[in-house]
């Protein structure tokens, strides 16, 4: 009997050696096909920026531009392509972009489309140790004023892709769609067919349609049913930590120089606190804390939570750690805690948060995984399908967005020389090969770090410091470093 892949089902952990087993075993074959398939060279499930950059490579490369292409998204996206705020709201759903990324996001036609006075490059970075007295900073050798990278905020990165295809030859858009069940196709060929469809992937819909994929590309998130099909182990960890996100707008004005701008980040014993700025006098608030604490600051009143905030980047970590266990009056306690706080010398605080935007605080859970692989036989994964990362170096996105790049210019390669892009061997061996280890170092760099600002005190502590301070003396080391956090 044929080897055939089950309809997709949620079921539990099986270990690789097990996972192995079975996929030598006979399966049941997929439900009678109802109607003759709709064939695709590339569907993509998941419409983020992600699955759209890799959508949007592909159709306006010269190799790829005459490829069948089908997004499949459970969303609407009809809010995404008109979405639009005032200028004094922004999207808690914010990104740090590297050069790299927005190079690529460049050369496919879609960095044109954002709008330009909601990017926020910044110039410098500043990061220090709240347990000990050490600190590293990062621009780039003056007289230069390159950004480090850009801010904005996820809806405009996805409205601006969306609005290049648009200028594109059409791809199909189903919207609005779930996944009912994905399998192999039938043995026999369909009616007028000369295609033997029985290795590629079947899509049966929500809304009852029937795709079939040269090349199926997973870009579905964390909990990717797209992986789940294709039988690839996910291992890691979870981090016992929330990442609290926020929109806040800055007292005061900027001191420096006004077209330069700072990202501050501080290393608590909890996890990191960091403020990413945006335009005019508006940032994004990213605080690692623990599920408990995480709590503690979503059920606060903005005053209080704006004075958490504060405390965060200006008190010792024992005080801040005190007033997130408050019922209340955080307010007046920062006033006090701050009275008697010697600030740290040769520290650049950020200026002071002045509120933060209504209905813009929320959490989620921090964890680390890989997939054991990122393809299979017509299957790749990209982005949080593939992998998913600490926030506290804010590679998370650009990840995801060099993995859309890598796939296109594999399939581009692929199809240039003739070669069947749904093959392992043909296309996405290349792909793998280009991003797996290097994804992998990436992913080790930033839990190594998690774990190392995790430890509170001994020996520890003080190497750390030693090793940050030895670091910030270096001018060739920390330029390495933006070098590889750039792309």
């Amino acid at each position: 009997m044929r080897i055939q892949h089950p309809p997709l089902s949620l079921k539990p952990y099986v270990c690789t050696s097990c996972a192995r087993s079975i996929k030598l075993r006979s399966r049941r074959y997929a439900t009678a096909v109802q109607s003759t398939p709709e064939t695709y060279d590339v569907v993509c499930v998941g419409g983020g920026p992600v699955g759209l950059s890799l959508l949007t490579a592909l159709r306006s490369s010269k190799q790829t531009s005459h490829l069948k292409l089908a997004l499949v998204e459970s969303q609407d996206l009809a809010p995404a392509r008109t979405w639009q705020l005032p200028p004094s709201r922004y999207s808690n759903r914010a990104s740090s972009l590297t050069p790299s990324s927005q190079s690529f996001l460049s050369q496919i036609g879609a960095w044109q489309h954002l709008d330009p006075t909601r990017i926020q490059p910044y110039q410098h970075m500043h990061v220090w140790d709240a347990l000990a007295p050490s600190s590293i900073s990062f621009a780039h050798p003056s007289p230069s004023t390159r950004p480090i990278a850009c801010m904005t905020e996820n809806p405009n990165l996805v409205r601006a892709l969306l609005t290049r295809l648009t200028e594109l030859e059409p791809i199909s858009i189903f919207d609005k769609t779930t996944l009912s069940s994905i399998h192999l196709g039938p043995k026999t060929l369909p009616p007028s067919s000369n295609l033997n469809l029985s290795s590629w992937p079947h899509l049966t819909l929500s809304s009852g349609r029937l795709l079939t994929a040269r090349l199926l590309v997973g870009a579905d998130g964390f909990n990717s049913p797209v992986r789940s099909y294709a039988g690839i182990p996910s291992r890691g960890w979870d981090y016992n930590r929330h990442g609290i996100v926020a929109t806040v707008k800055l007292a005061g004005v900027n001191n420096s120089n006004s077209n330069e701008k700072v990202a501050y980040q501080r290393f608590l014993p909890s996890g990191p606190i960091a403020l990413l700025a945006l335009p005019e006098d508006y940032a994004t608030l990213v605080w690692t804390t623990t599920p408990e604490q995480a709590s503690n600051l979503k059920a606060m009143p903005s005053a209080d939570f704006v004075a958490m905030v504060n405390a965060g980047f200006r008190l010792n970590a024992v005080d801040v750690n005190f007033m997130l266990g408050m019922e209340k009056g955080q307010i007046e306690e920062l006033d006090w805690r701050e009275s008697v706080t010697k600030p740290e010398a040769g520290t650049p605080l950020p200026r002071k948060v002045l509120n933060v935007q209504d209905h813009s605080v929320a959490s989620f859970p921090l964890r680390m995984r890989h997939a054991d692989s990122y393809t299979a036989d017509r299957v790749a994964l990209v982005g949080d399908a593939a992998h998913t990362i600490h926030p506290l170096a804010g590679q998370g996105l650009n990840l995801g967005i060099g993995d859309s790049r890598a796939l296109a210019n594999a399939i581009a390669f692929a199809a240039g020389v003739g070669g069947d892009v749904g093959k392992v061997g043909g296309c996405l061996e290349r792909y793998a090969g280009e991003r797996y280890a290097g994804n992998g170092r990436v992913m080790g760099v930033v839990d190594k770090l998690s774990w190392l600002y995790g430890k509170r005190g001994g020996a520890i502590v003080e190497a750390r410091a030693l090793g940050l301070r030895g670091m910030n003396a270096l001018e060739g080391v920390k330029g390495w470093i933006m070098r590889m956090a750039g792309g």
